[in-house]
């Protein structure tokens, strides 16, 4: 049998970043004792990460170190550098004139939206993270880039989920679904929703048929989606590559379980995933392989990060997380060098929070009646107290403090 080494919570922490060098490094002794002489190296694979990825001295340069710079450990990034502020809002300044010039141009299109249901929908386009050409509102006035498909307000189809849930949306508002698409996700691909029938028992089945059991992941499969967004802006693309690369490595001594063997192939799909954010990315002319090395980049770094995932779920709740202390680390250093104002600052996150504004997915009138309209959950976490006791809100500049007080987009409904 082969040696076993870890568990699966130690695993975890590995990749949350607690304890990453010393499941690799024991990985990496197993291996090289198991190895032929051909295969033998003395490269670790911390040393391999340095090796893969560009020092980021530049991207870094100006914040306290720390676990973070060794492992993937954002919270201690924070941690390490935010300030704490207890001031009131009196040096928020009030929306620019490009911000308003773009909002201005949304407004002008959510009547029509309102009056149909949906604004316009790709029928043709199974969504994925690199599935759509670049769309912009503006692309002379966009500062944050990025659109869930290649025009504001026009919805995709998300078929993986479940063929039925996206033909009954398509028929409710006026839409002939594409008898290609129809064909690949009735004959040849097995959806979500299929998967979970076949795993009813005729119990469960009538109870769900009968409306005695709702709720059920079958039609709507998935709840709230949390991710750490942030990660991509702080370390790049390539250094998750990495570091998933590594996460993997270390499940080839592990028995192959029906568990590991599962786990193996997610991995797999994640580094998938990671390159095709690269591609999405590059293609609003972007290379987000390395860490972000502005504010500015930050934030888009951050957001590409999560449009990817709007692009390929459909949660009932896509929560962008607790990210304002992070992104004001990057705007305070570049005010204190003179490269931001407060002002630019503050346009920037109005920017930011106008393309999450218009986060759309195709769902059927009947879900949408359920919340009182047309529902995107972009819950951001503000505010509050760590574990210390001080505040979270950042120290002025904080325009992510207080995200979209100076103009009238801001995430809804949370």
């Amino acid at each position: 049998m082969v040696p076993r080494i870890g568990t699966n919570a130690a695993r975890g922490a590995a990749r949350a970043g607690v304890q990453w060098s010393r499941t690799d490094e024991a990985m990496w002794k197993v291996r090289a004792m198991t190895a032929t002489p051909a295969e033998t190296t003395t490269v670790t694979p911390a040393e391999e990460t340095a090796q893969h990825t560009s020092a980021p001295a530049d991207a870094w340069a100006g914040f306290r170190g720390g676990l973070w710079r060794d492992a993937i450990a954002v919270r201690d990034f924070v941690q390490s550098n935010y300030a704490p502020y207890e001031g009131d809002a009196s040096f928020l300044a009030g929306p620019t004139e490009r911000t308003t010039k773009v909002w201005n141009k949304l407004l002008a299109m959510f009547p029509e939206e309102i009056a149909r249901g949906v604004h316009d929908v790709d029928v043709s386009t199974p969504s994925r993270i690199d599935a759509f050409a670049p769309g912009w509102i503006d692309p002379d006035l966009d500062l944050i880039v990025g659109l869930q498909t290649d025009a504001p307000l026009k919805r995709a189809i998300m078929p993986n989920g479940g063929w039925r849930m996206v033909e009954s949306a398509l028929d409710a508002y006026g839409y002939e679904a594409d008898p290609a698409v129809r064909e690949i996700y009735t004959k040849f691909r097995k959806t979500h929703n299929d998967g979970v029938f076949d795993a009813y028992t005729p119990e469960i089945r009538a109870c769900r048929s009968s409306g005695i059991i709702t709720g059920l992941p079958d039609a709507y499969g998935r709840g709230r989606i949390i991710g750490d967004y942030r990660r991509v802006a702080l370390y790049g693309v390539d250094r998750l590559i990495v570091a998933k690369r590594a996460d993997k490595s270390a499940l080839e001594v592990e028995w192959p379980s029906a568990e590991v063997i599962q786990e193996r192939e997610e991995v797999a799909e994640q580094i998938r995933a990671l390159e095709e954010l690269k591609a999405m990315a590059l293609s609003y002319g972007h290379d987000i392989s390395g860490p972000a090395r502005t504010g500015r980049e930050a934030v888009q770094w951050l957001y590409f990060a999560y449009l990817a995932a709007v692009k390929e779920q459909n949660g009932a709740a896509m929560s962008i997380g607790r990210i304002d202390a992070f992104l004001d680390i990057y705007l305070q250093r570049d005010i204190e060098r003179g490269l931001l104002t407060e002002t630019e600052a503050q346009e920037l996150i109005d920017d930011f929070v106008i393309k999450l504004r218009i986060v759309r997915f195709l769902r059927t009138p009947e879900y949408n009646e359920g919340f009182s309209g047309d529902p995107t959950w972009v819950t951001w976490s503000m505010a509050g107290l760590g574990e210390t006791g001080a505040p979270w809100s950042p120290a002025p500049p904080s325009a992510p403090s207080t995200p979209s007080t100076t103009s009238a987009p801001h995430p809804s409904p949370t």
